[in-house]
């Protein structure tokens, strides 16, 4: 499908856009795509990491599922699970049943937790002609142990969406997809390093959503959008305001609502950095392109490339030397500690992180949230209390 007017879009267009996007439960884009493409099919994923260019060298569309927030009343998802888990699948079995979904053709549902584990299983019985998957990731990083298990998987996959599509996923298609994203990956890592050395210019909510409208939309459609962005941002006008650096961290899978966002920022704090949308930048660089055996780049890339989040296992725990390593980097004043509640691999990391921050020397406050929160009052107070005092002490 072909967006012409993205690359003459201007700041406030490319916003508008992404918003509608992210606040379309019908997924229109998804429909306007198939369309588009009728011989394809769509895969919706659940956060945080997929290696979406095998989906994408398979002729199918990845879009991610990160919930619905409070736009929908949960009525039948509450059914499926016990009150002590997080929010966030409760919103995306209730779009399925809804028929929300009924453009996807499949679903993939990634080793992260076990609540997104379990519901490969929902899904399963609710949506018993559909292609479903649990994509398991490997905790061990040698590659001759987790590297075999990961090929392995990927493997499968490929058997499987090529089963799927009717369509075979040769050599030169997936180094074609891997370096469409690794050209996303620049392209954001441009408008993060922006952002950073210029907060002001573009919220944090504008952000988020830029990202977030990233896992619905193709990698081609999504690499003109930032493209368009990274040029008209530049020409935004916006005055500095007297606010502290922030480095926001722990929310990588249950999205926050945008007020939650607003509020912080709100609060005299820049966001200038954040892992809500993790998925996105999950590889720190390039991966190989030019190979004769791209899957096995791939593999690669996951084994000594990828970040270190929550949901990997860490027998080392540098998890705080690195975020104290970005703070430094990133010429922050502190960091939030912001987690959805029930998240167990975001709040048992939690303690190991702070007391890092404890040692480093640098300054830190927590609260938990859940997608629907729709009350900030207290969450503004802390935060703006943060930054006064941060003020107040240099």
């Amino acid at each position: 499908m072909d967006y012409p007017a993205f690359k003459q879009f201007d700041y406030s267009q490319s916003i508008a856009f992404a918003r509608g996007l992210v606040d379309d439960l019908n997924f229109s884009y998804v429909s306007r795509w198939k369309k588009a493409n009728p011989s394809a099919r769509v895969i919706g994923f659940l956060p945080i990491y997929i290696p979406r260019e095998i989906i994408h060298a398979a002729g199918m569309l990845p879009v991610g599922l990160f919930g619905a927030g409070d736009r929908i009343p949960v009525v039948r998802g509450d059914a499926f699970f016990q009150s002590y888990i997080c929010h966030l699948p409760r919103t995306v079995v209730e779009l399925l049943l809804n028929g929300n979904l009924d453009e996807f053709d499949g679903f993939i549902f990634p080793s992260i937790c076990d609540v997104i584990r379990n519901m490969s299983g929902i899904f399963m019985l609710q949506s018993k002609n559909r292609y479903i998957r649990y994509l398991d990731f490997p905790q061990n990083f040698d590659e001759q142990i987790g590297g075999v298990f990961y090929r392995s998987e990927l493997e499968r996959l490929m058997e499987d969406l090529q089963k799927l599509n009717n369509s075979g996923i040769d050599t030169q298609r997936l180094n074609i997809s891997i370096d469409l994203y690794n050209k996303n990956r620049k392209l954001l890592k441009h408008l993060q390093d922006f952002r950073a050395a210029h907060p002001h210019k573009m919220s944090a909510v504008d952000y988020y959503l830029i990202r977030r409208a990233g896992n619905i939309m193709s990698v081609e459609d999504f690499n003109d959008l930032l493209e368009s962005l990274l040029e008209s941002v530049k020409n935004v006008e916006a005055d500095e305001e007297d606010k502290i650096r922030v480095v926001v961290t722990g929310s990588f899978c249950e999205q926050p609502p945008l007020g939650l966002i607003k509020t912080i920022e709100n609060a005299g704090c820049y966001i200038v950095d954040d892992d809500f949308q993790l998925g996105l930048g999950w590889m720190k660089k390039d991966t190989p392109s030019d190979t004769s055996d791209p899957v096995n780049a791939l593999v690669q890339a996951y084994l000594q490339d990828s970040i270190r989040s929550s949901a990997v296992y860490d027998s080392e725990n540098e998890k705080g030397d690195q975020l104290a390593e970005k703070v430094k980097h990133l010429n922050a004043d502190g960091v939030i500690f912001c987690a959805p509640s029930f998240c167990d691999p975001a709040l048992l990391d939690r303690p190991h992180l702070e007391r890092a921050m404890d040692r480093h020397h640098i300054r830190h406050f927590s609260f938990q949230y859940h997608e629907n929160l729709g009350q900030f009052h207290v969450i503004k107070e802390q935060a703006g209390t943060f930054a006064d005092m941060i003020k107040l002490w240099e």
